[in-house]
């Protein structure tokens, strides 16, 4: 409704078919051609969840997640619906394999002479925690095959309830074509619960509705140029939107690989003294030519830490500072040059919730710039002479903060995703090593796009989708009942090796001293990285290893078991 309501807008707003109101599966429906669509695995086809019953968790026959295929205007469309009924929307195995299927298959279909596009209706907050590991690998593939179809056919984002999109998939959601939004949605990476657990009530009031709008809202993200169309709760014209977005067809440009504009955004914000929500947009908007308000340097001795001290003993040369929070090394790889890039902690960054190592606005937007930048640059050379691109992975997590939601924290992110998956796909080795903690969207940014996944041996070294803390909290366990079954259900376990059995892990390195490396443990990883990337090479340049039966083993069979009948039912 208008702010300014009069009988006939009342009126008019009773009488809509409100988009709001459905469920995932009605909404698919609704967005469809009448008549053109067809569900693929659906609940009769009871392809639940393994990892749920087992938690004392009951089942959904499709696992929140529906695909439907048909056409938008005539034109070939797969949708893809996140049921907010079931956990939140929350993405596990099983769900989040339905939505990098659905996309891997529609990207196929258009590369071999069958132009078809893709719709996401996000109401969803972010990884299923019952499932954590297998949720993050899950959103990892979906950025990438969001990535793939991108290039060829438009992928609209809905968001539409106020739920909304919180988590990984607003990562994916940062990497679509087109956004479109109500006023009612919300899209942020941190829910405000959330950075309220991280940080504390004074970072972010969740049960402040007014704030929570002005961050996360439609109307705030539209004007900010995140969402790019803004409309009512009107079935009918969000499905013309939808319409419109898929006849124009793919985009030439995209915000995730609008780097200048996110430089210029950020450089225009003074973090230790943040614009109010109401004046960003105009600080946007006279961004083009800001210089940076914030002092990018550290000049104090850098803070240890696991990054830093690997990237020193691996580095041929002192690590090179990109920004006070993100060193590059150089190493070489069966003689061309290696990149090592580490985020590591500055304690007096001007970015206060990106201190001790986190993935925040600057992180992500540099590793953004960097590794596109290299990938530029080699672009003309062969593929076995472009440089590997090694990511040193010790990171507590994400920013959780007030300003980060506020500028776009997601979007930063996505650029990181982007820059790596374009990478890989271009022929350069990229191999993640994980030599410390690696939670959440920070390794979503910094890691989980590689060819080549290494992990320490280390009780220190732990990968998750949260800390165990605040999960206990969300789950409503005790940390001592996320460890008991844990024992048994392994994609929430933060046992690195117990990570290690999920098909995500090309490699587990034992080390005698994972904080302070010797020269032995130096010798090992090097040798153990350059085999990483000799594989990276000859391998294939897509995320599709991490499910086989010869990586995961039974861990992931609920994963092939979707691809197989998507595929069946697709063809």
């Amino acid at each position: 409704m208008s702010e300014e309501a009069t009988p006939a807008s009342v009126l008019e707003y009773l009488r809509r078919d409100s988009f709001i109101e459905r469920d995932a599966r009605s909404r698919a429906y609704a967005i469809l051609d009448e008549g053109s669509a067809q569900e693929l695995l659906g609940p009769f086809d009871r392809v639940e969840s393994p990892w749920l019953a087992p938690q004392g968790v009951v089942p959904e026959a499709d696992d929140g997640v529906v695909i439907v295929r048909g056409t938008v205007a005539g034109r070939a469309t797969v949708i893809v619906g996140i049921e907010q009924a079931f956990q939140g929307g929350g993405i596990g195995e099983v769900s989040g394999a339905k939505i990098a299927a659905a996309l891997g298959l529609a990207a196929r279909d258009s590369r071999t002479g069958t132009p078809t596009a893709a719709v996401l209706l996000l109401e969803t907050g972010g990884v299923r925690l019952q499932e954590a590991n297998l949720g993050l690998a899950a959103v990892a593939e979906a950025c990438a095959a969001v990535l793939e179809l991108r290039e060829q056919q438009a992928v609209v984002a809905v968001v539409a309830g106020g739920l909304g999109s919180f988590g990984g998939m607003s990562i994916v959601a940062g990497l679509c074509s087109t956004v479109i939004m109500t006023r009612e949605a919300r899209l942020g990476l941190n829910g405000p619960e959330v950075i309220e657990s991280e940080a504390g009530i004074q970072e972010f009031d969740s049960t402040d509705r007014a704030l929570v709008w002005s961050i996360d809202g439609g109307a705030q993200r539209h004007a900010l140029g995140q969402a790019d169309q803004l409309v009512k709760d009107d079935t009918d014209q969000i499905r013309k939107a939808v319409a419109r977005a898929i006849l124009d067809g793919p985009r030439a440009a995209h915000s995730s690989r609008d780097l200048s504009a996110l430089r210029a955004h950020l450089s225009a914000i003074d973090p230790l003294s943040p614009p109010a929500p109401s004046e960003l947009a105009g600080v946007f908007a006279n961004s083009s030519s800001a210089q940076p308000r914030w002092s990018g340097g550290n000049d104090a001795e850098p803070s240890a830490g696991r990054g830093r001290a690997w990237a020193n003993a691996l580095g041929n040369t002192p690590p090179v500072q990109l920004e006070s929070t993100l060193i590059e090394s150089a190493m070489n790889v069966d003689g061309v040059p290696g990149v090592l890039l580490t985020v590591v902690p500055d304690p007096d960054s001007p970015f206060r919730r990106a201190r001790n190592g986190e993935v925040g606005l600057l992180e992500g937007l540099s590793l953004a710039e960097r590794v596109s930048r290299i990938t530029a640059e080699d672009a003309q050379l062969p593929a076995a002479r472009k440089r590997p691109i090694i990511a040193i992975v010790d990171l507590p997590s994400q920013a959780y903060g007030r300003l980060e939601e506020m500028v776009g924290i997601h979007l930063h992110l996505a650029a990181a995703v982007d820059a790596y998956a374009t990478a890989r796909t271009a022929g350069h080795p990229i191999v993640a090593l994980v030599v410390g903690t690696a939670l959440s969207g920070g390794f979503l940014a910094h890691g989980l796009q590689a060819n080549q996944i290494l992990a320490l041996d280390d009780p220190a070294v732990e990968i998750h989708a949260m800390h165990k803390p605040a999960a206990a909290r969300i789950t409503r366990r005790t940390v001592a009942e996320l460890d008991a079954l844990a024992a048994t259900v392994p994609p929430l376990s933060y046992d690195i090796r117990d990570w290690a059995t999920l098909g995500l892990c090309n490699g587990l390195l034992a080390v005698s001293d994972a904080g302070d490396p010797t020269t032995e443990d130096v010798a090992a990883v090097r040798q153990q990285l350059e085999a990483a990337v000799d594989r990276a090479r000859n391998g294939t340049t897509s995320l599709e290893g991490r499910w086989s039966a010869e990586t995961s083993g039974g861990n992931r069979a609920a994963t092939r078991r979707v691809w197989q009948a998507m595929v069946d039912q697709w063809d």
